[in-house]
């Protein structure tokens, strides 16, 4: 059955505009290959409790989400352990979109989510982009994401700009 859902889009159009939160020992980003069985197994299990649509994917969709050209895959760790999982795409206009930024079940709820979510704005505005300089971050979320996601987002600086009824 269906269930409704607002989706919230957030920008940032400067990096200046990051408030970073307090740092978290041993929280840091690793950098993928597309090719890393990690990024499917990851991202479902983020998923899963919030019916996100890639949870469903077909192989080929799958395939097609990793072979994009211009997207980065980003592990988020906590020590040794596996926390997360961010990863962007550059758009035209000097864009990028955070795709997908998540933290697994077992890492919910341990303090680390707003200093893996600076880390992972710090990272998009240092994206290898062909049109420049990285000019607006931004991502979307939804009413059926986890509670924290939008306090966390907007305490990062990152601001609405699109607001939309859907359904899932």
């Amino acid at each position: 059955m269906p269930r409704e859902e607002t989706v919230t889009h957030l920008e940032m159009t400067d990096p200046a505009e990051l408030r970073p939160a307090a740092a978290v020992p041993g929280v840091s980003l690793e950098r993928l290959e597309r090719t890393s069985p990690l990024i499917r197994s990851v991202a479902v299990r983020i998923g899963t409790p919030y019916e996100w649509p890639s949870v469903s994917w077909t192989d080929a969709q799958w395939g097609d989400f990793l072979a994009h050209p211009r997207r980065e895959f980003w592990l988020i760790r906590h020590g040794e352990e596996i926390a997360g999982l961010a990863d962007f795409e550059g758009q035209d206009g000097g864009q990028v979109e955070i795709t997908t930024f998540g933290l697994v079940p077992e890492s919910v709820g341990r303090g680390i989510g707003g200093h893996a979510l600076t880390l992972v704005l710090e990272r998009a505005w240092k994206f290898p982009h062909s049109d420049g300089e990285v000019r607006r971050v931004w991502l979307h979320t939804s009413t059926l994401d986890h509670p924290h996601a939008m306090p966390n987002y907007r305490k990062r600086g990152l601001r609405p700009f699109r607001t939309e009824l859907s359904e899932r």
